[in-house]
């Protein structure tokens, strides 16, 4: 049953439309009494005058409960006091079905509780807001690289080795063939993507099973991973630098109505242009130093490491050149300093630590050879990863970019949570 949508109503003012959806609230005034219509794209006021619509509809007002779904008919108004702007004077009304009493009310709920009925939770005029900055972001990060010639390249899900140990991979059972794991990333296979189409990306779902409890994690999130070859790690750089700010300017653009609702200062979102600050490790930890943090060089950066790090700049940072020991396998080193890994990750502002993490990848077979043995990783794994290397090795480079935090981020969110429709986290498998 095709209708009109709310958020289309500014094409319809003065016509008659039909809208179909559930009840998200209602109130009475003597002889009007007002329906509040959700339908996924908004929320819509419908207007009963009594002696204006029959006895019968007018009674029907008392039958609706919140969430019962039901289809209206009526004349589109222009109302600023409104909620969304418009109105409908209704002239009929169909109801689907009388929900039962819904668990979720305007009242204060724990955490557990609406985590507990996340399927309904989502329904909720905050979890919407979100859901479509979500929405946003995906599309954004789809149409950058499509835009600019990036071919999509699919990465498996499960894989049958573990790029840095099986310590937070989830393990299964792969028919007689051994062990498969759940990808931590798709870098791998985008890099042997980059080098059969130049720039790639893959795009989908990856799994961590460390045991985190943190703010910031999840144990399935999805993450996005552009690959190009012939980039460097200033080209990298750059890349991330121009993504990221078609990212957030994108979502300013077209979710201003979305943040509004969130409570969501954008004085940080809005200061995201290139270029960005680029500090070195080196200079990252001169911070802390200064700052009175207890750090040790060589060590990675922690959750509070990174804030105290964010918190000196009015945008996002990008912090470059790591210690190798700290980094993967596959980066590449400094050829000014061997010590030193040719990695980059960019923090977030307002303490939402690191959206993009990548580097400059080890281009060279006999050093690459080297790295798997001292990282104890077995060789015959990653023969297909080495032949790379074998047959026209170029430079190369990219990052990946998790999902969750950067709509966490761009939200204001509290907690990653909140980010994807049905979070998993070391103590949540449902709904």
């Amino acid at each position: 049953m095709p209708g009109t949508h709310i958020e289309d109503l500014s094409q319809h003012v003065g016509g008659d439309v039909e809208l179909h959806g559930w009840l998200y609230n209602k109130r009475s005034s003597g002889k009007i009494r007002f329906l509040l219509l959700r339908d996924g794209t908004g929320v819509v006021q419908c207007v009963m005058m009594k002696g204006n619509i029959s006895e019968e509809l007018f009674a029907s007002f008392d039958q609706l409960t919140q969430e019962s779904s039901f289809s209206v008919k009526g004349k589109v108004r222009k109302d600023e006091r409104a909620p969304g702007g418009f109105e409908i004077e209704l002239s009929a009304l169909k109801i689907h079905q009388i929900a039962k009493e819904y668990p979720i009310t305007p009242k204060e709920h724990g955490v557990e509780f609406l985590a507990d009925r996340r399927h309904l939770w989502l329904r909720s005029a905050r979890q919407h807001a979100i859901m479509r900055v979500r929405h946003t972001i995906i599309k954004a990060i789809r149409d950058f690289f499509d835009g600019r010639g990036f071919t999509l390249v699919d990465s498996p899900i499960l894989t049958p080795n573990a790029v840095e140990g099986t310590t937070t991979l989830f393990e299964t059972e792969y028919f007689d063939l051994g062990k498969a794991y759940l990808t931590q990333s798709g870098q791998l296979y985008a890099e042997a993507g980059a080098m059969a189409f130049g720039k790639v990306y893959c795009f989908g779902p990856t799994f961590r099973a460390e045991k985190s409890k943190t703010r910031r994690h999840l144990s399935e999130f999805w993450m996005v991973e552009p690959e190009v070859a012939f980039n460097d790690l200033n080209d990298n750089i750059e890349l991330a630098e121009e993504f990221l700010e078609y990212i957030v300017q994108t979502v300013l653009k077209n979710r201003a109505e979305e943040l509004k609702n969130l409570e969501r200062n954008t004085t940080f979102l809005e200061n995201v242009k290139k270029p960005l600050a680029r500090i070195s490790y080196d200079e990252a930890v001169e911070i802390l130093k200064k700052k009175g943090v207890a750090f040790e060089w060589g060590n990675d950066f922690g959750g509070t490491d990174e804030t105290v790090i964010s918190e000196q700049f009015d945008r996002p940072v990008i912090v470059h050149r790591y210690p190798a020991k700290i980094k993967a396998f596959y980066m590449k080193r400094d050829p000014l300093n061997p010590e030193l890994a040719l990695a980059v990750d960019v923090l977030a502002p307002e303490g939402y630590g690191e959206i993009i993490g990548g580097s400059q990848r080890e281009d060279d077979l006999d050093v690459l050879l080297q790295r798997i043995a001292e990282h104890k990783l077995p060789q015959s794994a990653f023969e297909w990863y080495l032949d790379l290397r074998r047959f026209g090795s170029v430079p190369h480079s990219g990052f990946g970019l998790g999902i969750e935090r950067t709509v966490g981020w761009i939200c204001g969110l509290d907690h990653v949570r909140e980010t994807i429709p049905f979070p998993r986290m070391i103590y949540r498998l449902a709904p």
